[in-house]
């Protein structure tokens, strides 16, 4: 692959993700994904100060039920 041809890993291919990353696949922000981290609806891994995200971890959240809050 050429410096022209870089292209983004398709999640399907990923290991883990960045909360940026995961942010961007679903359309939401990096808060709204630090939010879902702290009240335990993603699962992350932790390595060092990083946290990772696995693909299907986002799989799993988008095929649970989540009652919304009126902001």
């Amino acid at each position: 692959m050429t410096d022209s041809t870089k292209e983004t890993i398709p999640m399907k291919e990923a290991i883990a993700l960045s909360k940026r990353q995961a942010a961007e696949i679903l359309g939401i922000s990096v808060r709204t994904i630090e939010r879902l981290i702290a009240l335990k609806h993603l699962e992350v891994h932790r390595l060092g100060r990083r946290v990772l995200i696995r693909p299907v971890a986002l799989e799993s959240l988008l095929r649970r039920d989540h009652p919304t809050r009126a902001a």
